[in-house]
């Protein structure tokens, strides 16, 4: 398969169909999607010197015997937006790579790890002695913090709306992170799932237990 590299309205030097060749690695590409008929790069150039911090944009279209995906950027030089539509090409492949690779698991089968995740018990903990003595205090900068507790330096607050597994993990993908927090609408409770390695998920559901007590004497978190 060879990469169709044209201008729109423009020249397209030599130097930046090389960088095409480089930028492109169509083994890697092949590997994410192993159907890819042909590959398209169009540059095109923005004459208005108001937009001249993106003057130069490209497109890339890669056909398959599935969907088309296109990614296309924009910058002050065709060299930067090639590098960022590259980008966003390789993030939408992994994309549908991983949903292909869900549906063959069945969709909803990522793998429990609340057993993996749970913290250590420290030697304290295990001989019964923990709890004994007074709330050790901590520096952190100019403060003076109490306990053992996180500092919590930067608060977001998303509104949610409840979502499938699948969905979870489009919307991971969609945003380009290592996991995501979300309402499973069939369990109706908060949920995160999280990448583990290649194309492996993880997930964590939170389970309360209605007997349980909070723990007394645990310090409070330090907001700012």
């Amino acid at each position: 398969m060879d990469i169709v590299v044209k201008g729109r309205k423009t020249e397209v030097p030599e130097r930046f169909r090389k960088h095409v060749a480089e930028k492109l690695n169509l083994e890697k590409i092949q590997k994410l999607d192993g159907k890819v008929i042909s590959l398209d790069v169009e540059l095109s150039k923005e004459h208005n010197p108001r937009l001249a911090d993106r003057s130069d944009r490209v497109e890339i279209t890669l056909r398959s015997r599935g969907p088309v995906v296109r990614a296309e950027a924009s910058a002050g030089d065709p060299y930067a937006a090639l590098d960022a539509a590259t980008s966003k090409l390789d993030a939408q492949l992994r994309k549908h790579a991983d949903k292909r690779h869900m549906a063959r698991r069945g969709g909803r089968t990522a793998v429990s790890v609340a057993a993996y995740t749970a913290p250590l018990a420290t030697p304290a903990e295990e001989d019964g002695s923990a709890g004994v003595g007074e709330v050790p205090t901590t520096k952190v900068g100019p403060l003076d913090v109490q306990g053992e507790g996180p500092l919590v330096v930067r608060e977001k607050t998303h509104a949610a709306s409840p979502m499938t597994l699948d969905q979870a993990l489009y919307e991971m993908e969609l945003v380009g992170h290592d996991f995501y927090l979300f309402v499973d609408s069939e369990r109706n409770q908060p949920s995160v799932v999280y990448r583990r390695h290649g194309y492996d998920y993880g997930v964590i559901y939170l389970k309360e237990d209605p007997s349980a007590e909070p723990p007394s004497g645990a310090g409070g978190m330090l907001h700012r």
